[in-house]
């Protein structure tokens, strides 16, 4: 593609790799375009829409097919729409300030990682003018899509439906829930569950379930510490995840056993469990898988 040269390519990344840097827990992919074009002026070439596509933009698609090799690399990782820097890109950054050895080194990673996988198409890692409408590509945004649409949906839930799909999945991993809490004060305990339908063998594990926006602070993870006994397990579960210091606190612990599960581990567990789960709390969460082919970059 002579409009996008390996240098632009370079820069790109480079841009990406800065502005994550100030997002050490990760951006959405959406935002990081939108401030990749606020920061770097766009060739006609890199403005335009695809021809009978309109509203599909180059840029984007070129954006997210540069990343590739840098994901490969181990630089980059892209999971449900959040990008995130590596320790391994920030070094990158720093250690290759010149845009085109940086996409260089990227490829070399790129194709090294290539040579392991079985059936897989030989690539230089440099962008072509078919390469952006790739499977690869379209497929990362399909997942960006449906992670907006189901993170969005259990997030607007009804807050005991909320609590009765956490229950379903303990159900479906194998444990014996004695106890959902019905509406009301619960005096921070949500659920009982044991690893036995009589409640002889310890742990008793008890859960809390908080369907909020805002992340769990180290008061709040204390106050549930606070409720477990020394048997006890504990499993923290919230729609808003937790703060750094919460999640410092809950790996610290030398009395408490507790075990946090954000929204992301949470919708993870189900699928893995899906098959498991009753067909009556399906319900709770319906999922029907779409295939697509394979990316083999």
């Amino acid at each position: 593609m002579a409009e996008i040269t390996q240098k632009r390519v370079g820069e790109l990344v480079q841009k990406t790799f800065k502005l994550l840097m100030e997002y050490p827990e990760g951006m959405q992919a959406k935002a990081v375009l939108a401030a990749l074009e606020q920061s770097t002026p766009l060739s006609e070439y890199e403005k335009s829409d695809y021809p009978n596509r309109p509203g599909v933009r180059r840029f984007d698609k070129i954006v997210r097919f540069a990343t590739i090799a840098p994901v490969k690399a181990g630089w980059l990782v892209k999971s449900k729409g959040t990008w995130t820097l590596t320790e391994e890109g920030k070094a990158a950054y720093h250690q290759y300030p010149a845009p085109e050895m940086l996409i260089k080194k990227a490829a070399e990673l790129y194709k090294s990682w290539q040579s392991l996988q079985p059936d897989a198409v030989e690539s230089t890692g440099e962008i072509h003018e078919n390469e952006p409408e790739s499977a690869g590509t379209t497929l990362e945004e399909a997942e960006e899509l449906a992670w907006d649409e189901i993170s969005k949906y259990l997030k607007s839930m009804n807050p005991y439906d909320f609590q009765a799909l956490v229950a379903a999945l303990l159900k479906a991993m194998g444990y014996y829930v004695s106890w959902v809490s019905p509406p009301g004060p619960d005096k921070g305990i949500d659920i009982l569950a044991y690893s036995d339908p009589l409640g002889t063998r310890n742990p008793r594990i008890k859960v809390q379930v908080k369907r909020q926006e805002s992340s769990i602070t180290v008061d709040g993870l204390r106050s549930f510490l606070a409720v477990l006994g020394d048997q006890d397990v504990g499993i923290f579960v919230s729609t808003g995840g937790f703060t750094s210091a919460a999640e410092q606190e809950a790996r610290t612990q030398e009395k408490r056993k507790i075990t946090l599960l954000g929204l992301e581990r949470l919708f993870d567990l189900w699928v893995e469990h899906y098959d498991k789960i009753a067909e009556s709390e399906k319900r709770l969460l319906p999922l029907k898988p779409v295939y697509y082919i394979a990316a083999s970059e």
